[in-house]
């Protein structure tokens, strides 16, 4: 019987190989095959712990469960993703935890659906919705492969021109080129006190987003920039990263009054 520490036949794992290399997959018998990497077979994986050591195509591999980052780091990319950073803060901007019942507004490749479905845990939900097919099959392939299809609904919407469906949402997240279009719709789905982030590329869409949510009534608005800078660490050597990871987007959080 396998235990709860033990891999689980279904269950997304991660491959850690040689030189940094990792293959995510779904843990079953029998051979899977590894788009330009071959054919793997765990079938003697399933109930052994995590960190289980193997040979494969002549290296060797650790078999973990994937963190936040392995599942990011594998997405499948058709519009431009939300970066790491960003999409942390707007977490935190959000208030989105286990259990928070979460609305999303432009899927895109489906990496900030996967940090949003991550962070509700089994409890919560994400409803995510885009104009667009395509954007849409990317997303759900992206977030089933990550094995988190059961706690994600898409559906195709025009979330400017028709709002959400019903709610109440706890928070809702959008990324859309005109969040102020959607703003004065918020009243109709998101819970009173639930919280509203959003991404906007330029200063422009900042400005016309700020306005609306104070033009709404919003509460405690914010707006952020992060800069990420990495750091080479030596002995007596530590010094700053010459290049670093500069403007990507404006995050703004708010409050829905009562």
């Amino acid at each position: 019987m396998v235990g709860s520490d033990e891999l689980r036949a279904g269950e997304v794992v991660v491959l850690r190989g040689p030189g940094g290399t990792s293959v995510l997959l779904e843990l079953r018998a029998g051979p899977t095959e590894v788009p330009g990497r071959g054919v793997v077979d765990l079938s003697d994986k399933v109930g052994q712990r995590p960190g289980t050591v193997f040979e494969w195509a002549g290296a060797r591999f650790q078999i973990d469960r994937p963190a936040l980052a392995d599942l990011l780091a594998n997405l499948r990319r058709k519009a431009q993703i939300v970066t790491p950073k960003d999409a942390m803060f707007l977490l935190f901007l959000a208030g989105v935890g286990p259990g928070t019942r979460v609305a999303e507004a432009g899927s895109g490749s489906g990496a900030l659906t996967t940090v949003l479905a991550h962070a509700t845990g089994p409890t919560g939900s994400v409803d995510s919705f885009d104009r667009r097919d395509d954007f849409l099959e990317v997303a759900r392939q992206n977030v089933a492969g990550a094995g988190l299809a059961a706690r994600v609904r898409f559906e195709k919407r025009d979330v400017g021109a028709d709002g959400f469906p019903a709610g109440p949402y706890d928070a809702v997240v959008l990324d859309v080129p005109a969040p102020w279009e959607v703003v004065p719709k918020l009243g109709q789905s998101l819970r009173a006190g639930g919280r509203v982030a959003t991404y906007t590329p330029t200063y422009n869409q900042l400005e016309r987003t700020v306005r609306s949510l104070r033009e709404h009534a919003f509460e405690e608005i914010r707006s952020v920039e992060l800069i990420e800078r990495e750091l080479h660490v030596g002995e007596g050597g530590t010094r700053p990263a010459f290049d670093m990871l500069g403007h990507t987007g404006f995050l703004t959080g708010a409050r829905r009054g009562t």
